[in-house]
């Protein structure tokens, strides 16, 4: 059954706002954030209490069976709306905030607890379809859409008197996306450690467009990821707190490294986790 979409979630990326607004598409942090356990004011009833230690047992116990690079998946459709409550306050927000647009549209959003993930899948008038709990290092879905009508070549632009360094840019990453294979180290491209006219950056933005999933990894500043049209590669742009661009990056890999949750932070997200059922069921 349809429901309607419990967590909002702020627009960002291309086709959201004008170029000029996409600084302002989400709140900046002024500081690096760190880890708090997340705190719940909702007085639970004790069967609502239970339902959710219950789910968050069994993602642990997912998480101790397997590794980041897997997947564990629990559904949430049929939880009742003072389950779904409890839940999100629970979880929180974390750091990493993903919009996919194609073929399906979903809104991914990490937890406090790094590497455990809300997937939900909404149509397009903004009604939940499907709600997901999931912990990996980053949901399928994301470079499985990323893949989604993605080209193996892509046309490379006309030639203006400004242009200084982009055709061997964009040659290099044709080559690079043609040899990829999945799993293997990305391939970075350091735009800004090259001369680049405002013609090479107007060039690339051309070839390589934009694809269906837009990421934003909010810690110290923020670092922007959007899929490209050409398979594999990735635009990633780091900010300062001021909003400033202090790093520009194309990669050629699964999914960009900034977007991942690392092993570490996983483990200590289980161990987290076991900390915060034992405190709710204390209380």
């Amino acid at each position: 059954m349809m429901q309607d979409f419990p967590i909002p979630v702020v627009p960002f990326g291309p086709g959201s706002h004008d170029e000029a607004e996409q600084a302002a598409c989400l709140p900046l942090p002024n500081d690096m954030e760190t880890f708090s356990m997340p705190g719940y004011q909702y007085e639970a009833d004790p069967q609502v209490l239970a339902a959710v230690c219950a789910i968050l047992e069994r993602l642990c116990d997912g998480m101790r069976q397997t590794s980041v690079h897997d997947c564990v998946r629990i559904e949430l459709n049929t939880l009742a709306p003072q389950e779904v409550e409890l839940l999100n306050q629970c979880l929180g927000q974390g750091e990493v905030s993903i919009l996919v647009h194609e073929p399906q549209t979903l809104r991914i959003q990490e937890t406090v607890f790094a590497g455990v993930w809300r997937e939900q899948q909404v149509s397009g008038q903004g009604t939940l379809l499907r709600d997901s709990l999931l912990a990996c290092a980053v949901p399928p879905a994301v470079q499985q859409s990323a893949l989604h009508g993605a080209e193996a070549e892509v046309a490379a632009p006309a030639l203006r008197p400004d242009i200084m360094n982009a055709p061997a840019i964009l040659n290099e990453l044709l080559d690079q996306s043609r040899g990829y294979q999945a799993g293997q180290a990305a391939h970075v491209v350091n735009l800004s450690l090259l001369p680049i006219s405002p013609g090479d950056q107007a060039y690339l933005i051309e070839a390589l467009g934009a694809g269906p999933v837009t990421m934003l990894s909010r810690g110290y500043g923020n670092c922007r990821i959007t899929a490209t049209r050409l398979a594999n590669v990735w635009w990633v742009q780091y900010f300062n707190s001021m909003d400033q661009l202090i790093l520009s990056t194309v990669e050629v890999v699964d999914v960009p490294e900034a977007a991942l949750a690392a092993a570490d932070d996983y483990a200590d997200s289980m161990e987290r986790l076991t900390e915060w059922m034992a405190a709710m069921r204390d209380e």
